[in-house]
């Protein structure tokens, strides 16, 4: 089960969906990353007060929902209640917050790949691991990878299933360095890192590749297509694109 360690990312990656053009970890932003013609979707994951893994990349509701407060402290069917468009089309609307499991039974059905970012919340990091290895465990799509800034996510998914493929994900070099993320990465053997496009430098890129660790950049904004030529021509292996347009 899941992608062999030699296996290369899609070249782009919809950034929770596509969330300049939809509302972000959504069906309909994840649909229609599909159907723009991209092969792979990152999305947020995290539990509910009664541990279902629901799409959500905040620790709270406010950004996102019509609600307010913790994402822990509702249960799945409070927040499945909730309007998960309002904030990005300025009107109500009727979507929701999906599970992770809507969101794996389209992502077999299209036979595209799967980037789910583990997003715990605090204290409760080990236990948001089990949850979704439960609900990964029961589908039999063999095209999914898994990431988190999160160190002890990390290591956690690594610890309960070896033989899935995990990225560490750093925006901050200052506070863990070049090196120390290699030897983590060594360590717990983590396939990749995802690193910010403000952190990008060929030096960079170059020690990540020598020690056999795909590279995956991001940004606070959308990646343009110019961009990504030159970090492709870099040796970053994915990019994080929010709005795929101008690549089609």
């Amino acid at each position: 089960m899941r992608l062999n360690s030699n296996f290369l990312l899609p070249k782009l990656i919809g950034h929770r969906g596509v969330k300049d053009l939809k509302p972000e970890n959504t069906f309909e932003s994840i649909l229609t990353a599909f159907d723009l013609g991209l092969e792979c979707v990152e999305i947020d994951v995290k539990i509910s007060k009664d541990c279902i893994p629901l799409l959500l990349h905040d620790d709270t509701l406010d950004r996102t929902t019509d609600g307010f407060g913790l994402v822990c402290d509702y249960t799945f069917d409070e927040i499945n209640k909730l309007d998960a468009g309002y904030y990005f089309y300025k009107s109500k609307t009727e979507i929701k917050v999906p599970s992770l499991r809507s969101i794996l039974d389209l992502v077999k059905k299209k036979q595209k790949y799967l980037n789910i970012e583990l997003k715990p919340n605090k204290n409760y990091e080990e236990l948001n691991v089990k949850k979704v290895l439960q609900e990964v465990q029961q589908t039999s799509n063999d095209k999914i990878y898994f990431s988190s800034f999160d160190l002890l996510s990390c290591v956690s998914l690594k610890d309960s299933a070896p033989h899935l493929l995990c990225g560490f994900l750093n925006d901050d070099f200052n506070k863990v360095n070049i090196n120390e993320t290699i030897d983590i990465c060594k360590k717990y053997n983590f396939f990749s890192c995802g690193i910010n496009l403000n952190c990008f430098n060929n030096s960079m890129i170059n020690q990540f590749i020598e020690n056999n660790i795909q590279v995956t950049v991001y940004s606070n904004n959308n990646i343009t297509e110019s961009q990504a030529q030159n970090l492709w021509s870099n040796n970053v292996t994915s990019i994080f694109v929010d709005d795929p347009s101008e690549y089609f």
